[in-house]
Parts: structure tokens; C-alpha cells; sequence
């Protein structure tokens, strides 16, 4: 066992470039997960200015010279971020309020609506099981109101961080991109030479991370404006909150749409109980859901890696608990950059074969 793992690193780590690739996949993991938290405005801004780097590349194809686009490009980013924080978090805070009052009121609603159920189906609930169920609910909902209200009052305590973020963050994005090639320059001079392979993996995974960033941010916009359109339609309470929450599932393949249906059902049977708007409701929300999944997600992922279910639910999983919430974010192009950094140590290993396969030849022909 010990003669094969030893084989078997000789055979992944013969090549300088596999070494070199580890070891800077090594550190920069150590270095994200030892101090993510106090790196986390620098994170936010490379990520950002990665996403900025697109329309910015778009503008110099038009022959517009880099200052005057990262200028255009920078500006509309404020703009659109000074919608987002006067124009949709008051609002949405004001509903995440509002719900937190109104909890137990919609548990007492919801507890009288489960009374009825054994009259209309008495063969399969009985109101033992209604009268545990709603205790139940009662005590949970009560603790989610205070909960609720609790993260609001904290929150408070975190303006002045909140606030150092919209200043820190911004300027960070702006100098990213405006001394893009410096900073550049300076990364790469503090790498290894020996790093062909490592460039390799970087191109592979490089347009992945881009056309997976451009087209999440794409698909939540999308998806959170169609089921706010939906909710407003139907009526439903605390639309707003409802679709901010179903557009940010989206970040969770598979898991965030199931996750979040949950309070969507929960809210629409408080509101209309089992009637036909409760019916009419879900039916437009699935199928907005439905679309999503099967129109928009390979629309917007068509140039993706491939990847199995499995393998994107494990990222998450891993990525997510080693990183939270950008663990999350990016738990896909992590998984490509895993799959890429495999290809390249399996070509390098094939490389070091045939190199080994040609130099005993050439002996052989010699002798």
C-alpha cells in the first residue's frame, strides 16, 4: 500500500509545474480560510471589479480608452448601488418587520385553518394530530417572531460597519480596475516561474468563473423580477421580501429552491388558506421555478463546465462550510477549477509518460 501511494506521488508530483500548482492552491487556501474574515472587503471588491472587467472589456473593443470606460463602468455601479440600498433594502426591511410582528397573528390564523381539516378528512387526520401540530407551530412561530426582531435590533449595532463597507468597498473596485495591469504585474512577480500549468488551469477556469458570475447576477435579476411580478399579480403579503428571497435562491443549485418555497407556501395558505388563489398562486410560482430550471439556467450556462448533481451539491457543501456564504457563491467554479487542476495533473502525468516512453526509446535505438 505505502509502495503504490509512493508510486502514485511520484507519478503526480515528478513534473516541477504540479508542485508549483499545489503549492499555490495550497496557500492561497490557507490564506482565505485563516483570514477571510478580516480579507472579506478585499474579496468583495475583486469580485465585483472581476464582474466590472466585463463591460469594461466590451467598451475598449469599441476602441474607448480604458480611463474614460472604467469611468462609465464605475459610475454605473454606484448608481445601480445607491438603488439597491435607498430603493429596495428599506422597503424590504420595513417586510422582514412587519412579519415579525404579525407571526403569531398568522399562527393563530393558520391554527384555525388546521381545525377545519379533520371535519373535511376525517378518514386521514385526526384532531389529536391538529391540536399537536399547532401547539407546535404556535411555540415555533412565536420564537421565529422574536428571532426576527432580534436581528433587527442588533442590526443596528452594525451601521457604522455596514457604512465603512459602502466606502471601503467602492474605492477598492475603483483602484482594482483602474491599476488592473500594476496590480497584475505585481501578483505575478511574486509567483513561481515554473508555472506554465498553472496558467493552463487559470485560462480553463478563467472564462468558466466570468460566464458563471455574469450569468447568476443575470438570473437573479431575472428570476427575482418575474416572481415579484407574480406576487404582485396574486397579492400576496410581503412580496417584495417573498421575491428578494426567491431571487437570491438561485445561489444554492437545487437546495435554495426548495428551501425557499417553503415560506412562499407557508404565507400563501396563511393568506388564502386552501382556495383556488392558494392554488393559482402556487401553480404561477412553480411554474416561474419550472422555467428557471429548464429555460433560463441552460440559456444562461450553456458555455458551463459540465457537471454532475452530485458533484454541485458536494461543493456546496464543502466549499459552503469552509467559507460561508462566498463558499457558497462559488461552489461551482471551485468545482470546475477542482476538475481543471485533475486534467492538468492527469496531462502532466501523460507528458511526464511519453517524455520517459521517447528518452528509453531513443536509449534503446542507441544501443
Amino acid at each position: 500500500m505505502r509502495a503504490m501511494f509512493t508510486q502514485w506521488l511520484e507519478r503526480k508530483f515528478s513534473n516541477p509545474e504540479s508542485v508549483v500548482l499545489l503549492a499555490i492552491l495550497v496557500v492561497g487556501s490557507v490564506i482565505i480560510y485563516s483570514f477571510g474574515e478580516l480579507l472579506t472587503p478585499i474579496i468583495v471588491a475583486v469580485v465585483i471589479a472581476y464582474l466590472l472587467e466585463w463591460p469594461i472589456r466590451r467598451l475598449r473593443a469599441h476602441n474607448v480608452p480604458r480611463t474614460l470606460a472604467v469611468t462609465l463602468v464605475f459610475t454605473s455601479f454606484i448608481g445601480f448601488m445607491l438603488l439597491i440600498v435607498f430603493g429596495l433594502i428599506p422597503p424590504v426591511w420595513q417586510q422582514v418587520k412587519n412579519l415579525g410582528t404579525q407571526i403569531p397573528d398568522m399562527a393563530a390564523t393558520g391554527q384555525q385553518l388546521l381545525i377545519g381539516l379533520p371535519d373535511r378528512f376525517p378518514a386521514f387526520i385526526s384532531q389529536k394530530n391538529i391540536t399537536d401540530v399547532t401547539n407546535e407551530l404556535t411555540t415555533q412561530f412565536g420564537h421565529l417572531g422574536k428571532y426576527i426582531l432580534s436581528i433587527s435590533l442588533s442590526s443596528l449595532m452594525n451601521i457604522a460597519a455596514i457604512m465603512i463597507y459602502m466606502i471601503l468597498v467602492p474605492l477598492l473596485v475603483f483602484f482594482f480596475l483602474k491599476d488592473k495591469n500594476l496590480l497584475l504585474k505585481w501578483l505575478v512577480s511574486h509567483l513561481p516561474k515554473d508555472r506554465e500549468m498553472s496558467t493552463r488551469v487559470w485560462a480553463e477556469v478563467n472564462q468558466q468563473i466570468g460566464n458563471y458570475i455574469r450569468g447568476k447576477i443575470l438570473e437573479i435579476l431575472v428570476v427575482g423580477i418575474a416572481t415579484y411580478l407574480v406576487f404582485v399579480f396574486m397579492g400576496i403579503n410581503y412580496s417584495l421580501l417573498l421575491a428578494v428571497f426567491v431571487g437570491l435562491s438561485v445561489l444554492i443549485p437545487y437546495v435554495g429552491a426548495v428551501v425557499v418555497t417553503i415560506p412562499v407556501t407557508i404565507i400563501a395558505f396563511m393568506q388564502w388558506g386552501f382556495s383556488a388563489d392558494f392554488g393559482y398562486m402556487m401553480v404561477l410560482y412553480l411554474t416561474v421555478q419550472g422555467l428557471d430550471g429548464n429555460i433560463l439556467v441552460p440559456l444562461l450556462f450553456s458555455e458551463a463546465v459540465c457537471l454532475h448533481p452530485v458533484a454541485i451539491i458536494g461543493a456546496i457543501l464543502v466549499f459552503g462550510g469552509l467559507w460561508g456564504f462566498w463558499g457558497i457563491f462559488f461552489a461551482i467554479p471551485l468545482a470546475t477549477l477542482v476538475k481543471a487542476v485533475m486534467h492538468a495533473w492527469e496531462d502532466g502525468d501523460n507528458e511526464m509518460t511519453n517524455i520517459t516512453s521517447s528518452t528509453k526509446e531513443l536509449r534503446e535505438k542507441q544501443i
